[in-house]
């Protein structure tokens, strides 16, 4: 991936705890995200959103998996990050210039309907635990930040 070149968007699948989306919010524009969507539940202002990023970064709220995907961009990828035997290590992950990175919930993660058609990366760690979903697209998105600056 060229610097500068191409988007991304990153969002949550059935967000359990809305403060979490706050808190993803502001690390996407910091990280330079796109925009920032959810999929199933509504996001209301957060105190965990000091930045006010509403202001700069739009947020998406999709009803349902169908409407999100009527709605991406044309040529955007969907990357599931997930806890999966059959995802690739975010190690090994080449970021597309166009992506949406896709979180599950915290407490379900996504669902195997959801991720059957699309690409999984998992992030590793030293035990076998789910990261909070922000923390994890924070490190999703940094990854892509340190990455696209390497090539």
């Amino acid at each position: 991936m060229q610097p500068g070149r191409g988007y991304y968007g990153i969002g949550v699948y059935h967000i359990k705890t809305k403060i979490n989306i706050g808190t993803l919010w502001r690390s996407a524009y910091i990280f330079g995200a796109s925009f920032v969507f959810t999929i199933g539940k509504r996001y209301q202002k957060q105190s965990s959103d000091t930045l006010k990023t509403y202001r700069h970064a739009p947020l998406w709220t999709f009803d349902t998996f169908k409407d999100f995907k009527d709605h991406i961009p044309l040529s955007a990828r969907i990357i599931c990050i997930e806890i999966d035997g059959r995802a690739i290590s975010l190690k090994e992950f080449i970021h597309p210039q166009q992506a949406i990175y896709l979180l599950g919930a915290e407490d379900n993660g996504l669902p195997e309907d959801v991720m059957e058609k699309y690409q999984r990366v998992y992030i590793p760690s030293s035990r076998k635990f789910s990261l909070n979903v922000a923390v994890a697209g924070s490190i999703i998105m940094y990854d892509r930040l340190v990455k696209g600056n390497k090539n």
